[in-house]
């Protein structure tokens, strides 16, 4: 297979010059499939062309495809009716090869001969070989090559294909990211997931099915499923996925032609609007969701399925803002987990945003609260930064499952795998990617998950093990009393016209209000009581009427927050909240609010209340209800600051350096 592998990569030296390397995937990965596909059908070739010319003229589609199919025979699920194959296309006149090539690959069964035209733009390709002279060399260097099962097996192809992938990926730094996962990554995603798995994956006659809702080329499916067969090779591993981008798209499927899964399990779309796997259920899910990707253009048909479905579909939990989708992937993974004795086990790696964004109350905070009050959130693991080639931001690996063994239910363990032992620098960065896991630092985490160490041997400031309720908080709201002086001063008398109902009075109204409040004079008032009834007899006196937003307006204009003044009331003697003194607690979720106010409000602020009419939509108690894991706090590492000595002298050799490069400047 590396004699295979390093042929098909020297062909993309051919292309040098023609296409940039960014685009040498867009030309060997087709040709691949092509030859594949090709050496796949070569024993049925005579067989199938029998068959069609067999079919009745009214045949329909499904029945087309089910007698081409047989002729085809085994589980392959394409066929080709061109005249044409490779070792026959190598006889024809060199000049004719663009013209024969795509009529032989417009002859594939539908979905295939989709995959060529529309998700490859195999067409464009040939086109441009055609044009630059080097199509025929090409052609014969892939018909050189024998990718026939009985030479090549499903596995080996597998490998094989999911290697060119990642070559080419790493070449285009520039995209490379949008559909591609480092494979440590994703190795490490695996070993999370079936870690606990040992019974569940031992014996024979077994079958698991696996997801990915943002399959991209298809790395993360081909990698479980290596594990799983790795593990017990005598597992029938199932892969499903769904794809936006149609070139990813295009990739994945062919490669699940390749290797002989079934390619109409990988389906074309959004994953979140047009779900083509409604109602299926997975042993084993995982995803790279997009990172901090608005969904504002799908917004209506998720908000819809949201608020009409409720927890019937798949977003009854909430939504997040709109400016990052990557919960609503996590909320859909969640809805297909099997409710049978195996359970589901997802594994999906994500920012820092779900983690924390959002307050008590918010679409993320009630996403958070449902996963973990139903304690399906196992563990998460925080990776190093530089891992991904379009970005170097630091991510974080997501565990959860539906069947916790006894000894984690009701907790959450947290691994900090962000550390130096954990990574090491890559000799030649790819875009953004700067670093790398190495094999023996992915099985150190996979170890502290799988033992489930809270701190042991050593390890307090990597793993760590907290009950469900350590991430939940009250957020109960905070009130201070509205204290207000009043005065008919200059200067307050000014601020009156600012406001927009004593603005919205003709000229002589506000000149008889101005003369009527002038004659208060400038005493300073400290109870609003006393200053409304002096201020109802200067306008009496007047004969002046006012009504209630003026009134308003005169109020706010000729007050002024004073702590020395008395507590304003309402109109049944209760105590007015100052909106600008308004405070939020978070009470650990697990105390009780009236004792936390009692010793951590009360003695800095004797005169502050709760407000009871702020309750949770939910519960209905007191405060909302917010979740949030903050892995700083958690894991926070005190650095002491430097010595000020040492400070000291580097600033001294900095500024005795540009004294230096002053000098020579001037000079």
């Amino acid at each position: 297979m590396s004699d295979t592998k390093n042929l098909i990569w020297s062909i993309a030296e051919i292309l040098r010059g023609d296409f940039k390397q960014s685009e040498y995937g867009k030309v060997i990965l087709p040709f691949v499939v092509l030859r594949r596909l090709d050496c796949l059908l070569q024993n049925s070739k005579q067989d199938v062309l029998k068959a069609e010319t067999s079919l009745p003229r009214d045949a329909d589609d499904a029945t087309r495809d089910m007698v081409l199919f047989g002729a085809v025979g085994g589980n392959v699920k394409v066929y080709n009716l061109s005249r044409f194959t490779f070792d026959s296309l190598k006889g024809q006149d060199p000049a004719q090869l663009h013209d024969n090539l795509i009529d032989y690959i417009t002859q594939f069964s539908p979905s295939v001969r989709d995959i060529f035209l529309e998700k490859f733009l195999f067409t464009d390709s040939l086109k441009r070989l055609n044009e630059a002279g080097t199509l025929w060399n090409v052609f014969e260097r892939f018909s050189d090559l024998d990718l026939h099962p009985d030479t090549l097996s499903n596995v080996e192809m597998g490998t094989l294909f999911e290697e060119l992938i990642r070559r080419f990926s790493e070449i285009s730094n520039e995209t490379a990211g949008e559909h591609f996962t480092p494979r440590e990554v994703i190795s490490l995603i695996v070993d999370l997931l079936i870690a606990n798995d040992d019974e569940k994956l031992t014996g024979r006659g077994l079958i698991r099915q696996v997801y990915d809702p943002a399959c991209g080329t298809g790395g993360m499916l081909v990698l479980t499923e290596g594990a799983l067969k790795a593990f017990n090779d005598s597992v029938r591993v199932e892969l499903f996925g769904q794809e936006l981008n149609g070139e990813s798209f295009g990739i994945c499927k062919a490669d699940m032609l390749v290797t002989g899964h079934d390619p109409e399990q990988i389906a074309f779309g959004n994953t979140l609007t047009d779900d083509a796997h409604a109602g299926k259920r997975f042993h084993y899910m995982l995803s790279n969701p997009p990172y901090g990707v608005d969904w504002k253009k799908y917004r209506n048909p998720i908000e819809s399925e949201a608020a009409n479905m409720g927890f019937s579909g798949r977003f009854g939990a909430g939504v997040p803002r709109i400016s990052d989708g990557q919960l609503l992937f996590l909320q859909h993974m969640i809805s297909k987990m099997r409710d049978d004795e195996d359970g589901s086990r997802i594994g999906i790696v994500m920012n820092g945003s779900p983690l924390f964004t959002g307050g008590a109350g918010s679409g993320e905070s009630e996403i958070r609260r449902w996963m973990l009050e139903n304690d399906w959130i196992e563990a998460i693991v925080a990776l190093p930064t530089d891992l991904f080639y379009n970005t170097g931001i630091q991510t974080w690996v997501w565990i959860l499952t539906n069947r916790k063994p006894q000894d984690r239910q009701g907790k959450v363990q947290l691994i900090d795998a962000s550390g130096e032992r954990f990574w090491t620098s890559m000799r030649k960065s790819l875009g953004s990617k700067r670093r790398e896991i190495p094999d023996d630092a992915a099985r150190e985490i996979v170890r502290l998950y799988y033992e489930f160490l809270n701190g042991e041997s050593g390890e307090s400031d990597i793993s760590k093990i907290f009950d469900v309720a350590d991430f939940g908080y009250r957020e109960i709201r905070v009130e201070r009393p509205l204290k207000l002086n009043f005065q008919v001063s200059a200067e307050r008398l000014s601020r009156l016209g600012e406001h927009k109902a004593f603005a919205r009075l003709d000229a002589g109204d506000q000149s008889a209000l101005q003369s009527a409040l002038e004659t208060i004079g400038d005493r300073l008032f400290l109870n609003r009581d006393a200053f409304g009834k002096v201020l109802a007899g200067a306008l009496k006196a007047k004969s002046i009427r006012i009504g209630t937003p003026v009134k308003k307006a005169i109020l706010a204009a000729l007050s002024e927050r004073d702590d020395a003044a008395e507590i304003c009331t309402d109109k049944h003697g209760a105590p007015e909240p100052d909106t600008d003194l308004r405070d939020h607690e978070r009470v650990p979720i697990h105390q009780n609010w009236r004792e936390y106010m009692k010793r951590e409000v009360l003695p800095f602020a004797p005169d502050a209340w709760v407000d009871e009419s702020h309750t949770d939509a939910r519960d209905k108690k007191v405060g909302r209800v917010g979740y949030e894991i903050n892995f700083n706090r958690y894991f926070y590492r005190y650095v002491p600051p430097r010595p000020l000595k040492e400070i000291d002298a580097e600033l001294k050799m900095l500024e005795a350096e540009i004294a230096e490069l002053l000098e020579a400047v001037a000079g």
